[in-house]
This record gives C-alpha cells, sequence and structure tokens, in this order.
C-alpha cells in the first residue's frame, strides 16, 4: 500500500487591514489541498478567522500601518514602533525551511525582513504600488531580486522594472477585485430610498471622526435627497466608538445574519451596521461610497462606484496626489467638512449621468477580476 505524500506547508504573510483581506481570500482557496498558516505582521488578523491557524508575532502601530498622513513613520518609532521588529525578525528567522511556500501579500517591507533573515523563493503580491506614480527604487529592486520567485504586480510597467533585474514578474490585474469580502447580509432588504451610500471610515485611529462626519454630511442633506446608508465596520473598531463620535444610538435589533451588526440611529439619520466581511454586499446595491479607507476605495472604484474622500491638513500630500493620479476623476476630493461633503453627496444624487460617468472612469482606472487565477495556479504548480 502507498502511503499518501504529506501535504505542502504554505505559510501566508500579510501586513495591514487590507492586505489581510486580500490574502486570506487566496487563503481560502489553498485550504483544501495544502496546510496553510497566516502571518497577520499589524493587528489582530480577523481576515482569517474561520480560514486558516494564525501563527508568529503581531506589532500594534498607532497608525495601523498607513503612510497617508504625515510624520505617521516618526510617530509610530518615537511610541514603540522599533520594537516591534526584533520579534518579526526572531520569528522569520525561526520558521526558515519550516513551509514549502511562502507568499506575502502587501508592501516591500516583509521582502526587506526576509533578505535581512535569509528567506528566499518567496511569492510575493505586491498589492502597494499601482505604477501611475513613484515605481521601483534601487533597494526595492535589490530586495525583490534576492528574495522572490515569483512577482505579481498590480502594473506592467512595475513588471518590466522587475524582468530587467531577472525576477519572473507578471501583472496578471487587480487582484483586490477578485478578493472584495462578501458575507451574511441582505444590503437589498434594507433599501428604501431610490440610492444608497456606503460608508467607509477606515480602520484606524481617525475612524470614528471620520464618520462622525460622514454623519453630520447625511444630517445636512434634506431628508427627501438622503440615501440609505450603510457601514461597514473594520474588524478592531469597536462600534461604541462609532456610535460615541457620532451621536447615534444603537439598536439591538439584530437579525439571523452572521454579519449584521444592527444600525445607529437618532431618529433621523438611521445607519445600517455590518461587519467588513460583507462589504461586498453593500457596495453592491449602493450608487455612492465616503471612503477613508485604503483597499476598500480601490474595490469601490473598480465596481464603478463613485467615491467622495475627505481630505486633511494631516494628509500626506505626495501620497494623495500618487493616489489621485491612479483614480483620477473617480475619487472626489473635498475638505473634511461636513457641507463640503453633503454639497459634493447632493450633486452626484441630482446627476445619474455623472454617477456613471465617474463609475466607468473608476472600472477603467483600476481595471477587473481575473488576476487571482494566475496566482493560484502558480502556487499550486
Amino acid at each position: 500500500m502507498v502511503e499518501a505524500a504529506p501535504r505542502q506547508r504554505f505559510l501566508v504573510i500579510s501586513n495591514g487591514h487590507g492586505e489581510d483581506w486580500i490574502a486570506s481570500a487566496i487563503a481560502k482557496h489553498l485550504t483544501d489541498r495544502f496546510l496553510v498558516e497566516a502571518w497577520p505582521v499589524l493587528g489582530g488578523g480577523n481576515a482569517y478567522a474561520g480560514i486558516c491557524p494564525i501563527v508568529g508575532p503581531r506589532a500594534r502601530l498607532e497608525s495601523g500601518g498607513a503612510r497617508t498622513a504625515k510624520g505617521s513613520l516618526r510617530r509610530d518609532l518615537t511610541k514603540g514602533g522599533l520594537a516591534t521588529i526584533p520579534p518579526a525578525l526572531r520569528y522569520m528567522r525561526s520558521i526558515r525551511n519550516r513551509y514549502d511556500r511562502i507568499l506575502v501579500v502587501g508592501d516591500a517591507i516583509v521582502p526587506l525582513l526576509a533578505w535581512i533573515t535569509g528567506h528566499r523563493g518567496l511569492y510575493y503580491v505586491d498589492c502597494y504600488k499601482t505604477g501611475a506614480a513613484r515605481l521601483y527604487s534601487g533597494l526595492e529592486r535589490h530586495v525583490i531580486s534576492r528574495t522572490c520567485r515569483r512577482v505579481f504586480c498590480r502594473a506592467d510597467n512595475l513588471a518590466e522594472i522587475l524582468r530587467q533585474v531577472g525576477v519572473e514578474a507578471t501583472a496578471p490585474g487587480n487582484l483586490m477585485m477578485d478578493t472584495i469580502p462578501y458575507g451574511d447580509y441582505d444590503a437589498q432588504s434594507r433599501r428604501s430610498q431610490p440610492l444608497a451610500v456606503t460608508l467607509l471610515p477606515g480602520s484606524r485611529g481617525e475612524t470614528p471622526a471620520n464618520f462622525a462626519r460622514q454623519v453630520e454630511a447625511l444630517r445636512r442633506m434634506p431628508v427627501e435627497h438622503r440615501p440609505d446608508a450603510f457601514l461597514a465596520v473594520a474588524g478592531e473598531i469597536p462600534v461604541t466608538d462609532l456610535a460615541e463620535a457620532s451621536g447615534l444610538q444603537r439598536t439591538n435589533l439584530l437579525s439571523a445574519e452572521g454579519d449584521d451588526l444592527g444600525s445607529l440611529s437618532d431618529g433621523d439619520v438611521t445607519v445600517h451596521l455590518l461587519r467588513g466581511r460583507a462589504m461586498g454586499n453593500v457596495l453592491a446595491v449602493s450608487d455612492i461610497v465616503l471612503s477613508q479607507a485604503g483597499t476598500a476605495t480601490t474595490q469601490a472604484l473598480g465596481l464603478g462606484k463613485p467615491v467622495i474622500y475627505m481630505t486633511s491638513p494631516k494628509d500626506r500630500q505626495s501620497r494623495f496626489e500618487d493616489e489621485q493620479r491612479l483614480y483620477g476623476e473617480a475619487r472626489i476630493a473635498v475638505p473634511g467638512e461636513a457641507d463640503a461633503i453633503a454639497k459634493a453627496l447632493g450633486r452626484l444624487i441630482d446627476s445619474p449621468d455623472e454617477r456613471a460617468r465617474l463609475g466607468a472612469i473608476g472600472r477603467e482606472r483600476i481595471g477587473g477580476a481575473g488576476a487571482i487565477d494566475e496566482v493560484l495556479a502558480a502556487l499550486g504548480s
């Protein structure tokens, strides 16, 4: 009798909230054939719940790893960020030769740690660089060429840069569009108005304040023009913080749907709540998105939903401009004030033609799904 060969061991590494959701969606496709574990470098890794075991040390940074705000890196370093590096390096050294394949989803930080700790042959999904702004630096090219067996980029110009230094790199499409999370939530049954808006206030420290401004914008709209509102709650954001910041009260009338979190209301404005893992459910039935998120903004635009974004004096201008080069008119940037948000939202509500025009721009700029098939084929070969 011939014994079955042991299943290969895979490790999926992600370094950010949006990256966790992308990586967990890939992991879900692998678990039937391989022994899969996940290392979410930042935060709690809620996206992997029910999919695969979580391993490794997890860092907590004030910024959550976001680099959209001025001075975020400096603040992280001064508030203990440096202390998160030694545990990560020790763990990476400890797992050398433990896994048959390692997949990294995120920016170039993990390949850098891999280079320092002697890892080679990584599979790397670069979901950070878009190809519309800054390209790979000399250090990034060097690190990626030394550590990565195969790289999946978001744009052909990025892949070509890596091919020039000997990396097997391709640009199969935007993996974010293959990994939009869908869950147990019937958004359509909660619709009562002609239009609906999804609120994505983010997943980090500014989230409650962002949500409060979005709610205030809804309050300032005429009742007859006010759309249905849905809030996709990022994994580690307490609903109580959102309620306190916005002046809304939470209802306890929950359905049997696994991702229903009830609603927040003051008798005038009502916001339906759901877990972020069902974000795709509400994007599908919404017409406009108010978003301060990263990955989720890209996914909303790729689905053809115009996005209204609140700017802030805290924004790192170079990062904002880089993003805007990619998003174009499809992301409308307004000052982070309720009146400005309400006016932009009102203009879109009043103009179906403009919504359609901006939606088409978003779909064209972001690209469609299909990249995951190439990634899974490479990992399984």
